[in-house]
């Protein structure tokens, strides 16, 4: 579970780039954070993961305050950032083991997984290359194994499926499902609609730094007249542009 009360944010100039948010992204439950771009999505993503300080406000994960425990909280969950450019000069392998090191993984656990993981996201025969030499969705699959190596039980994804082949992104959204159904948490932001429209439990709409809505998809339609989320969105957002998937 990942609960945020009162985050708020500011740089250059006070300009709030969180302004005053609170939610609850609960266990068993994909939760689709959405917003134009500048809205505040990523700024948020980096407090819930002790990247950027709040200039106030709490985050809990697991009911433990990062702020406080930070290496306790974030052994709760697996991060991917919006850029998988990290590590270029490594080898896939050399990577993973070193983020199996980070967080402990034994020797006999991270080889099966990083097999599991790497066949399934078909770049297991590519991990012996450097990182440089892969193309954008490939540093994006290495990324997604290093995070899930851990088996931790909250995910927090910042559009992980740029970059992605079809195969893949269907492969991760297959993983999402399946991570919630065993009572675990995603949260993940993302421009793409129909992504979140069919496969969130719960979305969470976020602009100039507040959060203009939270809930269901059946909650969102019952509260813009059976609107679809792409127009309930750009009504709510002054007509940002989603991207299409």
């Amino acid at each position: 579970m990942i609960e945020l009360y009162n985050l708020t944010k500011s740089y250059a100039a006070g300009v709030k780039a969180v302004d005053d948010l609170s939610m609850t992204v609960q266990n068993g439950e994909i939760f689709g954070f959405l917003g134009p771009n500048g809205a505040g999505k990523t700024t948020t993503i980096k407090m819930i993961t002790g990247i950027t300080r709040p200039d106030s406000g709490t985050v809990l994960i697991d009911k433990i305050d990062i702020q406080r425990e930070p290496l306790r909280a974030k052994r709760q969950f697996g991060y991917v950032p919006d850029s998988p450019d990290m590590f270029l000069r490594l080898k896939g392998l050399e990577y993973l083991n070193f983020i199996g090191d980070v967080y402990g993984v034994p020797a006999d656990v991270r080889k099966t997984r990083i097999r599991e993981l790497g066949e399934r996201f078909e770049i297991y025969d590519k991990l012996g290359d450097q990182m440089q030499t892969y193309s954008h969705g490939m540093r994006q699959k290495a990324v997604l194994i290093g995070v899930l190596l851990h088996e931790p039980s909250n995910w927090i994804l910042d559009e992980p499926m740029t970059g992605l082949d079809p195969k893949s992104a269907f492969i991760l959204k297959q993983m999402m499902r399946e991570h919630a159904q065993k009572g675990y948490s995603v949260i993940f932001s993302t421009h793409v609609l129909e992504v979140a429209e069919k496969l969130c439990d719960r979305v969470g709409i976020i602009n100039k730094g507040k959060l203009v809505m939270s809930g269901t998809y059946d909650e969102i339609k019952e509260k813009s007249n059976d609107a679809s989320l792409e127009e309930f969105f750009l009504s709510i957002t002054e007509g940002g542009e989603p991207a299409h998937e």
